[in-house]
């Protein structure tokens, strides 16, 4: 009886293994980005607030490069009938090099930020890949049912690693070399995961010809103008999309940055950044459930101003707090307030695209969220260092110093979700759809 919910197209077989992908690629987010690398990095490798600038920097350069080529990816994964050889060498990138972090040391800059840069774009370009299988095992009804299965069971898989590498941690009394065998946990963690996929989930698509004169590049250019110009003929959703712009950036530096003020800002270690890690998580899944009734309830648009608000307010909250209670509590909030601003943007570009252009408008936003993601890190690093040095000058303490500049670095997120928060305001939501119920009649 079960299988009758699933498609003639895939079997409950290949679900698991797309399901089971996104539960190990969850450990890298939630171990390297998130928790544990950053703040290892920040402290251990660098040191200080130059750590926190060079890490800014290289997730700045990560995303910069997986914005550049994304397109051009996405146009691979479209023509080439081998999305499957595409996921296999980005993710091989992102295991292996999240595994030699371990040999990152204490002075070993350069190798830090390679080994992170490289792992990152491995991350997050083997995505475009990934994403591309989900219209091959779900059909158009159930997909975002699929999706958001595989979001929760992404998220549990970020937690579970996140508990063993704890474990591992506190069994050490905290030394470096668990830290950095973490690391290798994780890249095993990932492969494990990850296996299935490319065992169980076949590769459907054919290859496309290529139009005469055209090659991967002219077709992403031209599939890149395509989405642009779809986008541009809508006059509200670009206006959200433009806020989406701004907003975003503040919440992808609150992610970057968590564990380092953590540490910087509460002394916290690393068995603490880890359950704080696992709180934001569990807090995000409770956002996410209670943001969608939101939206169903008060509107898209309200329930997304409610969300950035209270993000800000916990910014601010943030700013003064002088207790590790106080920021756990705001990490708690943080964690639910971003569930609600995610959920929620990606639920309205749902709304305000015609029914058959759906794809279009979500390439829209995912090509909106990788350029965004790249100029607040560097703005963060850049401002956290600088500040810094004001502070040094004028004689404070090296200590105190280096957490007035975090601080004041962390008003930069309040100002870039404040001023997405006043674009955002211009966008009018009944609009928005109305246009998108007209086009899909003119279609018809």
């Amino acid at each position: 009886m079960a299988t009758t919910a699933i498609p003639a197209q895939s079997t409950r077989k290949e679900r698991i293994a797309w399901y089971l992908y996104d539960f190990g690629n969850s450990a890298y987010a939630a171990v390297v980005l998130l928790a544990i690398y950053s703040a290892y990095f920040q402290s251990s490798v660098v040191g200080g607030a130059e750590g926190t600038k060079l890490w800014g920097y290289s997730v700045f350069v990560a995303m910069l490069v997986v914005a550049v080529i994304a397109p051009f990816l996405g146009a691979i994964a479209d023509y080439s009938g081998a999305k499957k050889r595409f996921l296999f060498f980005f993710t091989a990138q992102a295991i292996i090099f999240t595994g030699l972090l371990f040999f990152v040391v204490k002075g070993a800059v350069a190798m830090g930020m390679i080994f992170f840069i490289l792992a990152e774009i491995g991350y997050r370009a083997s995505q475009v890949f990934y994403n591309g299988f989900l219209p091959e095992i779900a059909s158009t009804e159930e997909m975002g049912r699929v999706a958001g299965l595989g979001w929760a069971i992404g998220s549990s898989g970020g937690i579970l690693a996140l508990i063993i590498v704890l474990a591992m941690i506190m069994g050490s009394g905290g030394s470096n070399l668990m830290v950095r065998a973490s690391f290798v946990f994780t890249a095993v963690f990932f492969a494990l995961s990850a296996l299935p996929i490319f065992l169980w989930l076949p590769e459907r698509a054919e290859k496309r010809k290529l139009p005469p004169g055209d090659n991967y590049w002219s077709i992403a250019i031209k599939q890149l103008k395509n989405t642009i110009s779809t986008a541009a003929s809508f006059k509200e959703f670009l206006k959200f999309m433009i806020a989406f712009l701004i907003y975003n950036d503040g919440v992808i530096m609150a992610l970057d940055f968590a564990a380092i003020l953590g540490g910087v800002l509460f002394g916290l270690d690393q068995q603490g950044l880890i359950l704080l890690m696992i709180l934001v998580q569990v807090t995000n899944v409770v956002g996410a459930y209670l943001f969608g009734w939101m939206v169903d309830r008060f509107g898209g648009k309200r329930t997304l101003i409610f969300s950035i608000l209270l993000l800000i307010l916990d910014i601010f909250w943030l700013y003064f707090a002088t207790s590790v209670t106080q920021f756990f509590i705001i990490a708690a909030i943080a964690g639910f307030a971003m569930a609600g601003i995610q959920s929620t943007s990606r639920t309205m570009v749902g709304m305000f695209s015609p029914p058959g252009r759906s794809a279009e408008f979500y390439g829209f936003f995912a090509l909106t969220g990788r350029t965004s993601s790249f100029i607040g890190p560097a703005v963060f690093g850049w401002l956290a260092a600088m500040m810094t040095a004001r502070y040094l000058g004028m004689g404070m303490g090296e200590n105190l110093a280096e957490q007035g500049g975090h601080r004041a670095a962390t008003l930069s997120i309040a100002v870039f979700l404040f001023l997405g928060l006043l674009l955002l305001l211009w966008v009018d939501e009944k609009k928005a759809v109305a246009a998108a119920k007209v086009a899909d009649q003119d279609q018809d």
